[in-house]
């Protein structure tokens, strides 16, 4: 048998806080000189809380002032076991002690949807023996954050895992992604380095008093590339060896899953979120962000920027304009597409100063969502753009409800003849019109998020709208797309491309 090792950060283990004062000297740094940061910053020795807080950081991979994305550049390649424990040290917690993180932390979902990790635990810990599911299907495809995760911070996000694993004392853990996602080898790789440490433990998990966080039996699971695929019922099902569709259920997962065991499922950056936190303390790790939006948050910039496809990570009261400086702007965009696809249109001068929070978000009636930021530039075309996005998700349907099945291939029709300049103005109202039948009918999020994504460019695009009703599409329509969508496939609805 293997004997679980307990490596633990230079200097006394109840002073992790130390860490924080390391990134924060290193965001210090980053604010006055923006240099590289080394992948082996030792620990500092001030015990000092001061963090630098009320400052806005934006950084992208092994950038000063980064914390999940602290250590080696992108290409570094993966921070190995080796360089992560000198990093951040082994973890060495009680289960009161992560239950305690999760609710002084308050750390949300960052899939999308935003809900407290803590109420997940607590509901899976009350009904049973559960199943955790790390939610790696990034089916965003112009997002990149969980991938960069997985491929070059893998370690962060096993960690996560494991420690959601010891608070609802269960050993069972599947890491979940799409096929061809390129992030299985990583994962597995991590995995294999973790065994060979002696992380993992033949024998069940520690009692609850035990400070040992041991690995739990890791599984990798993989599912189809759709765009719905990534929904947490979605991925529960695949999981289970059922289709990669989300399906309707008045219990929550973290109740009764699929197979009518508890499920967590959860996001990668969650989980490499509650890495971090406990090492750091929960309320350190709120103050790297700021009092609407805790801790730091993942983004990928895409559009109209200096590198599509860049994940940068924030921290302290940023603004959408302080990540689109990061991404090479210098002023507004004509627009900016929050979200995601299944996102909201912000006109770009609007978007400049909101804050990338939650509330400031939805002053705006946007939401940080799969946390991409996407740039359109101007000349080109809100109308032509957000047509390709909604012939795209109206093939992406899982093809259960009315409302997806005949609604949004209408409404990607209708989209489509506004962008070419082939409707008139009873069209749009016919558009509008469609918009709302579909909206609140379908049995998952999906055909709610296509509606808002044409609600805010009807309303941001206006001045487009007329000009495609005066007999045509405007030059902009002409030029080569912004965003990189792939192309539209149809709805399946037999459920064999679901496995």
């Amino acid at each position: 048998m293997s004997t679980p090792v307990s490596i633990r950060p230079r200097g006394n283990p109840l002073s992790l806080g130390r860490l924080a004062q390391d990134i924060a000297r290193e965001a210090r740094a980053a604010q006055s000189e923006g240099i590289v940061a080394d992948p082996l910053m030792p620990v500092g020795d001030s015990d000092a809380a001061e963090r630098g807080v009320g400052r806005a950081l934006v950084g992208p991979v092994g950038s000063l002032g980064t914390v999940l994305l602290s250590g080696p550049t992108a290409g570094g390649g993966p921070a190995d076991l080796e360089l992560h424990l000198a990093r951040w040290g082994a973890l060495a917690v009680d289960t009161a002690t992560i239950l305690d993180v999760l609710d002084s932390s308050e750390i949300d979902g960052r899939g999308g949807g935003g809900f407290p990790l803590r109420r997940k635990v607590d509901a899976a810990r009350a009904a049973g023996h559960p199943l955790v599911i790390v939610n790696a299907s990034e089916s965003e495809p112009a997002s990149r954050k969980d991938a960069t995760l997985c491929t070059l911070r893998p370690h962060l996000v096993l960690d996560g895992a494991a420690l959601v694993a010891k608070a609802l004392g269960t050993s069972d853990v599947v890491v979940h992604m799409h096929r061809g996602s390129g992030m299985a080898g990583p994962l597995r790789a991590a995995i294999e380095q973790r065994k060979a440490a002696g992380f993992a433990a033949a024998d069940s998990l520690s009692p609850d008093q035990s400070h040992t966080v041991v690995d739990p039996a890791w599984r990798l699971s993989e599912g189809p590339d759709r765009y719905v695929s990534g929904e947490s019922s979605a991925v529960a099902s695949s999981v289970e060896g059922g289709e990669a569709r989300p399906y309707f259920t008045t219990s929550p997962l973290a109740v009764h899953g699929p197979s009518g065991r508890p499920t967590v499922v959860s996001n990668v950056e969650t989980l490499a979120h509650l890495a971090v936190a406990v090492r750091l303390g929960g309320d350190v790790w709120r103050a790297f962000g700021s009092d609407d939006a805790p801790g730091t948050r993942l983004v990928t910039l895409t559009g109209a920027v200096a590198e599509p496809g860049l994940v940068v990570e924030a921290s302290g009261p940023v603004t959408l304009g302080d990540l689109l400086q990061a991404g090479g702007l210098d002023h507004p965009p004509a627009a900016v597409l929050v979200g995601g696809f299944g996102g909201t249109w912000v006109d770009g001068a609007d978007a400049w100063s909101t804050p990338f929070s939650r509330p400031g978000l939805s002053d705006v009636g946007a939401g940080p969502g799969c946390g991409m930021v996407g740039v359109l530039p101007p000349g080109a075309c809100g109308l032509a753009e957000t047509a390709r996005i909604v012939a795209y998700l109206a093939g992406e349907s899982a093809g259960q409800c009315g409302s997806c099945v005949s609604g949004l291939p209408r409404l990607a029709a209708a989209l489509g003849d506004l962008a070419r300049g082939r409707m008139r103005r009873r069209g749009v109202r016919k558009t509008a019109s469609i918009a709302d039948e579909i909206f609140g009918s379908g049995a998952c999020g999906h055909p709610d998020a296509v509606v808002r994504l044409v609600r805010s460019a009807l309303d941001v695009f206006a001045g487009d709208v007329e000009a495609h009703l005066d007999g045509g599409p405007c030059a902009g329509a002409e030029l080569a797309p912004v965003f990189m969508v792939p192309g539209p496939r149809r709805i399946d609805s037999s459920g064999g491309g679901w496995k």
